[in-house]
């Protein structure tokens, strides 16, 4: 008998950890979260007809509430991480895939003012070239996330805005798929960055990031574009670093002209003392720390970590753009 009732203890007790609203999930609770909900979303500008059509097979859904709630076994070093991301497959996709739609992605960069491989490398880390872009609904996952409340106004306004997008007639309820945490699409946006950012340049009268690669590039584009990207700049480049330069002077902060980066000693990987354009700053990173390979990163680095606030991100994706060219 004690060991039943540790069991249910323990059962409770896992259900209520999983909510973050202090108590455990409950279909009337849920249904009261989503009626005012309802009333919200018509109050932004959702018309009754989605908001109806939306509410009456939205589900509560675990799986994503064990997703957020999920911590890494171990941290991966960017060593790990690069193996893992910038595989052979990966770059000899790109390559294939910048060949392929050339003519459309010069298209777009002649719009936005951004270098297609780029473009190509965004795409290829976030869902491989369109490969894998999610299974979860997205009004299901983001409905879950707001209910349950650990940052319920961030994923409730998120919902709000994805219905909206359906609501314009960019994507049907059917449709409407991503991640568990309510990224959409090719490019992987949420619906708000997919009001700011999403294009439609095919001219259909849709912004689909779902299907139509025009609109993929052009919104990943306008992405950048809109964040400061400067067409005639790189990312960034591995170098070889003295060691006498001190870690203070390593990470995002700290930013020298590359003159000066020069006369501190920090080389080309071939051992070529770095270019040098006037004018531009560069920050030293080392994601692995000081024993580590150190990369000198421009301003269109700092916009790569506007899409990914992750370092490990953004110079994966440098990377791939630059094995995409070569």
């Amino acid at each position: 008998m004690r060991q039943i009732f540790s069991f249910l203890i323990l059962v409770c007790l896992s259900i209520t950890l999983t909510s973050g609203r202090g108590f455990a999930y409950t279909p009337e609770e849920f249904q009261l979260w989503l009626d005012q909900t309802k009333n919200r979303a018509m109050s932004e500008g959702v018309s009754a007809q989605t908001v109806e059509a939306a509410f009456q097979t939205i589900a509560y859904l675990p799986r994503v509430i064990e997703l957020d709630r999920k911590q890494p076994e171990g941290r991966l070093t960017y060593a790990q991480y690069k193996d893992r991301v910038l595989s052979d497959f990966r770059i000899n996709k790109g390559r294939e895939m910048y060949k392929k739609h050339r003519d459309m992605l010069e298209r777009v960069s002649a719009r936005f003012g951004v270098q297609p491989q780029y473009i190509v490398a965004l795409w290829g880390i976030e869902t491989s070239y369109g490969g894998y872009t999610g299974n979860f609904d997205i009004i299901d996952a983001l409905a879950t996330l707001g209910y349950e409340g650990r940052r319920g106004e961030f994923f409730t306004s998120e919902l709000i805005k994805a219905l909206r997008i359906v609501d314009q007639g960019h994507i049907s309820l059917d449709e409407i798929e991503g991640s568990w945490a309510g990224a959409m699409g090719q490019s992987q946006f949420m619906p708000s960055s997919f009001e700011q950012y999403a294009v439609d340049f095919n001219g259909d009268g849709r912004r689909d990031i779902w299907q139509t690669l025009p609109d993929v590039f052009a919104s990943a584009a306008n992405y950048l574009a809109q964040n400061g990207w400067k067409g005639d700049e790189r990312w960034g480049r591995a170098v070889r670093v003295p060691t006498a330069i001190p870690e203070a002077m390593t990470g995002r902060e700290t930013k020298l002209s590359l003159s000066e980066w020069r006369k501190l000693g920090v080389k080309t990987m071939g051992g070529a003392p770095i270019p040098v354009v006037e004018g531009m700053q560069a920050s030293l990173i080392l994601p692995d720390g000081m024993d580590s390979q150190a990369y000198l990163v421009y301003h269109n680095y700092n916009v790569l970590m506007r899409w990914n606030r992750s370092i490990y991100f953004a110079t994966t994706v440098g990377l791939l753009a630059d094995a995409i060219v070569q």
